[in-house]
């Protein structure tokens, strides 16, 4: 592993619970400035969103559902962060747990309970399996993790799509997959009630005990310190008898599990059915704002995926009510991770600059 990777990806990753605070006031001023230079009340649009976000049951149901997703590809973020890696495979990891588990919802037995957490198994296999991938070329033939990706991401969306179009397509639209069977899905229909028929599910309970499962994991478990000591300094950890190239091909094994795990629960939980696109999942790219934002922390990360769902969310409720292009969340989203990056790269160099002052103050009283 090289050193160098490290200190950047820290710099981005170190946010506090104030830097995060502060960067999503500014994030929302900007918004707001620039909607008042095209003209538009950023107050009600505001209020707008807000409504269309939380204000109704059914309106927050589909945010906590558009979170469970997000949480689950900004933990796959953090997670190989943790080892001082940067995946951005998410997007294709997503496709291809979704396809995995549309081919377990389609092709197995009818069987409750057996034939979902089955289909969730294979989603999350088949999203660590490309994970495994993406670390072997990182650990033993020196490629690196963000190249490597992007590449294979789009590896992964045209595979889904040929295997779609030639396996499992729906004679009635072969632009996706047939609608997996009734006994595959994971709906919770006491939850979509509680939400006024929101399309939630058993997924999203299962992306929270993940991430509480996460944290267990970093602080508890003998793997966990193994994949912290390495991302923190991997020269220490390789004295310490620690192989970190196993441990990199684990990281984004791992990490390339939740990805996988939440195109399978878009499957299994929400659509019923994968389709042909052209385009990459977002949400496997906004998990990566989602674990900046959070700081690569359970409890941040969640609250993080929270509010960028409600972002997403609610944007069409700033263009009905005020007129406001749906677009200009995007902007605030990206104003955010704007904030949230100049902070923590500014405090990194104040550091520096402070270490560089106490050195010199050092060496002018030893000439004294």
């Amino acid at each position: 592993m090289r050193r160098g990777t490290r200190p950047s990806v820290a710099a981005l990753f170190s946010a506090s619970a104030a830097d995060a605070g502060l960067a999503i006031v500014f994030g929302l001023i900007v918004g707001a400035g620039l909607m008042l230079l095209g003209g538009f009340d950023p107050l009600a649009a505001y209020r707008a969103l807000a409504m269309k976000a939380f204000g109704s049951p059914y309106n927050a149901g589909e945010t906590f559902r558009q979170a469970t997703t997000l949480m689950l590809t900004g933990l796959s973020v953090a997670l190989a962060y943790r080892a001082g890696l940067l995946s951005i495979a998410a997007p294709g990891q997503m496709a291809l747990g979704a396809l995995a588990a549309a081919a377990a919802g389609i092709g197995l037995p009818p069987v409750p309970v057996v034939q979902p957490v089955i289909g969730l198994l294979l989603g999350a296999a088949a999203g660590a399996l490309w994970g495994a991938l993406i670390g072997t070329l990182r650990a033993y033939r020196g490629v690196n993790e963000v190249i490597a990706a992007i590449m294979l991401n789009w590896v992964a969306l045209y595979g889904v799509n040929l295997l779609i179009r030639f396996g499992l397509a729906d004679p009635a639209n072969r632009q996706r997959t047939r609608t997996v069977a009734e006994t595959a899905r994971i709906d919770a229909p006491w939850l979509s009630d509680l939400f006024a028929h929101a399309r939630l599910s058993y997924g999203f309970f299962l992306a929270v005990a993940l991430l509480g499962g996460y944290a267990f994991f970093l602080h508890r478990t003998r793997l966990g310190f193994e994949l912290r000591a390495v991302g923190q300094n991997p020269v220490a950890a390789a004295l310490a008898g620690m192989k970190d190239r196993r441990l990199v091909v684990a990281a984004m094994a791992l990490a390339g599990g939740p990805a996988g795990l939440a195109g399978a629960i878009e499957v299994l939980g929400v659509y019923g059915y994968w389709t042909v696109s052209p385009t990459l999942p977002a949400a496997g790219f906004d998990g990566i704002a989602v674990a900046l934002l959070g700081g690569a922390g359970a409890l941040g990360t969640a609250l993080a995926a929270l509010l960028f769902a409600a972002l997403s969310g609610g944007a069409a409720g700033m263009q009905f009510e005020v007129g406001v292009p749906p677009e200009l969340a995007r902007v605030v989203m990206a104003a955010i991770l704007f904030f949230i990056a100049a902070q923590n790269l500014t405090r990194g160099l104040r550091e520096r600059l402070g270490r560089v002052e106490r050195r010199n103050a050092r060496g002018e009283e030893a000439g004294r």
